[in-house]
């Protein structure tokens, strides 16, 4: 071990980092790739550690955590009232119930059934930049980023009419449970927005079984009638995953991927002049700019990586967004976009192994129509002010205003 590996500590909270986190990561792998963080986590900074964690099948259970005091924090988020989705969603479930539950809902992604979703996107996609340009400035994230993938998931999923306005305050404060947090109050925020989501998500099951349709809510509810051993928390759990999941993260994608082409305007180009670009460029941004930051495992065995051993029961961090800039795999130019990188495919924005993202296609999709007709139809649009969300891990803009 380095007197650097010794000193250096990883700050998530030093001034600036929620604006432009890359310069901490650089320091983060040059100063200490695997690193022990005196809270008592490790955090994995480079390509080739991160992409082994994820594929390693090792837990995403914080049950299978040793006390300390990460373990703590998380506890203390609910306390009382339990765990975020009562700790039965995909994304807090080792298999097999997690193979179960990820089986049942894959369906509803499969690359045709994602296919169809493109003229829908589109047509969508032209609504917020007709409506951009008739305004001559707007805010992309209102107008675009957010409307779209909310769009897209509430249909997908066949909701009833509700109040979409406390539903996205409701998920924008479900989604700090992903971010270190230290205040008590929001903790317990976190909680009881959960637990209003819950019973949100319940009545949304009762009313759809009474009125069943061509969708995926209808499609979960159907498997779980027919014997499955889906339960009825099971069920909710699941809905309220892809609802906050099929929005918040593409929000960060679409509206960040503009903001990079934005700034850089020989890229702009490159895509304006090159359509066959579109699925690659969409990857690259990605890679570029992560819009889910980190992952987390837990050890269930001693982990050996870089000469470390990573005791059973850790939390470890898998850092995405520094994997995806990491000069090691990707060359000397990593912190430079270039959409026709031919290995952009390779980042880890969606992470790897059994809990790659089950939206990813998507994803992929809703970003590709978005970026390329925003830049093809708005070449010359101007930023103006932007404001980043403050998060550390589901990092993006809160506004970006461009002038057109």
């Amino acid at each position: 071990m380095t007197d650097s590996a010794v000193t250096f500590e990883f700050n998530p909270f030093a001034p600036g980092f929620a604006e432009d986190p890359y310069p901490h990561y650089a320091e983060l792998r040059a100063a200490a790739p695997v690193h022990e963080h005196p809270l008592g986590f490790w955090i994995l900074s480079a390509h080739e550690d991160v992409a082994s964690l994820l594929r390693s099948g090792h837990s995403v259970d914080a049950q299978h955590a040793r006390p300390g005091p990460l373990r703590e924090m998380i506890e203390a988020a609910y306390g009382e009232r339990g765990q975020r989705m009562r700790g039965l969603s995909m994304l807090d479930v080792d298999p097999p119930d997690h193979t179960r539950l990820r089986k049942l809902v894959s369906k509803a992604f499969t690359p045709r059934a994602v296919a169809a979703l493109e003229p829908r996107i589109v047509e969508l996609v032209d609504e917020a930049l007709d409506r951009i340009a008739a305004a001559g400035n707007a805010d992309v994230v209102a107008e675009l980023a957010f409307p779209l993938p909310f769009a897209v998931i509430s249909e997908m999923l066949g909701m009833p009419p509700v109040d979409h306005v406390r539903l996205r305050e409701l998920t924008g404060t479900v989604v700090r449970s992903l971010e270190p947090v230290v205040d008590p109050q929001v903790h317990a925020a976190i909680a009881d927005a959960d637990r209003e989501l819950s019973v949100i998500g319940a009545e949304v099951i009762d009313w759809k079984r009474r009125n069943p349709g061509e969708d995926l809510l209808t499609a979960l509810i159907a498997a779980e009638d027919d014997g499955d051993v889906l339960s009825d928390d099971e069920l909710v759990a699941q809905v309220l995953l892809l609802y906050i999941a099929g929005h918040e993260t593409t929000v960060n994608l679409i509206g960040g991927g503009i903001l990079a082409l934005l700034h850089d305007r020989a890229q702009l180009e490159l895509l304006r002049d090159r359509p066959d670009l579109g699925g690659n460029a969409v990857d690259e941004l990605l890679r570029f700019d992560s819009p889910v930051q980190m992952s987390r495992r837990i050890t269930l065995e001693p982990y050996p990586v870089r000469g470390y051993e990573i005791p059973a029961g850790s939390f470890v961090l898998a850092g995405l967004a520094s994997a995806n800039r990491d000069e090691e795999f990707w060359g000397a130019d990593a912190g430079e976009l270039r959409l026709d990188r031919e290995n952009a495919r390779q980042h880890v924005s969606f992470g790897a192994g059994p809990h790659h993202c089950l939206g990813a296609s998507l994803a992929r999709l809703e970003g590709r129509v978005a970026i390329e007709r925003f830049a093809r139809r708005f070449p010359a649009a101007e930023i103006g002010d932007l404001h980043w969300n403050g998060r550390i891990n589901l990092r993006g803009l809160d506004t970006l205003s461009v002038t057109v």
